[in-house]
């Protein structure tokens, strides 16, 4: 599943093809929603919120979420059919196995930009004050809560926890505040890490936890479990991530 840092990708590699003000010529796929909607619409924007990329036109908005196995293609096409094609006078966007919805509602009644931990509005203070409103909540959960980290996958989850040493199993009300704060900051900054790592096509070789097998500090065995409610994979120490 593409976490927030790879949706930061894509819309800057649309940003490139110049669609901001540019209309739908055509729109195609097997996604259930009213293809002519969108056909002559001009697009205003293209905006992205955790994993959603927002498509933006003047009284609606199409949301893509690539879920597990979701890709996309510009000015070429899979030869698989493509779930969402947008044609324009000049490119094309091929989405692939992901999720489209239309939204009417304008995004700001949607979305709280704060909670996304790649935007420029990110609040940590907020983050801070949804962990402590769930006490019993485990930290492998609670890195992968959009409503808390927007943007924060399985990978994030991992790193950051080996970063700040915490088990995974850790309870957030046990968790002392410096060390929640530690998270919050760590989070964000392993974001933009990500961002830059997978510009570089050198994402996994800065990998320390995520699905490793020896940790690399204390040098002993990593343990992998399907752990919290979420039940995705977690690799993590015993020896050096401290369960509260």
């Amino acid at each position: 599943m593409p976490e927030g840092p790879s949706i930061i990708i894509l819309r800057e590699k649309i940003e490139t093809l110049h669609l901001k003000g540019k209309v739908v010529r055509h729109a195609e796929g097997y996604a259930k929603i009213d293809m002519d909607r969108l056909i002559g619409q001009k697009v205003t924007d293209f905006k992205s919120w955790g994993k959603h990329f927002l498509i933006c036109f003047e009284d609606f908005t199409v949301r893509i979420h690539f879920l597990l196995f979701g890709s996309y293609l510009f000015d070429e096409r899979k030869k698989t059919n493509p779930r969402l094609s947008l044609l324009f006078d000049e490119h094309e966007l091929n989405f692939y196995v992901c999720s489209v919805v239309i939204l009417d509602e304008p995004l700001t009644d949607i979305y709280d930009f704060s909670g996304d931990v790649m935007s420029d509005k990110w609040d940590g203070k907020a983050a801070l004050k949804k962990l402590k409103a769930q006490p019993e909540m485990l930290a492998c959960d609670a890195l992968l809560d959009q409503d808390i980290f927007a943007g924060s996958g399985n990978i994030i989850k991992n790193e950051v926890l080996f970063r700040i040493k915490v088990h995974p199993l850790s309870q957030i009300g046990e968790i002392p505040d410096k060390t929640l704060r530690e998270m919050i900051k760590e989070t964000r900054n392993y974001s933009f890490d990500f961002l830059e790592w997978k510009k570089e096509n050198t994402l996994k070789k800065h990998w320390l936890a995520h699905t490793k097998k020896i940790c690399p500090r204390c040098n002993i065995p990593f343990h992998k479990e399907y752990l919290g409610n979420t039940k995705r994979r977690s690799y993590f120490c015993e020896s050096c991530q401290e369960r509260f």
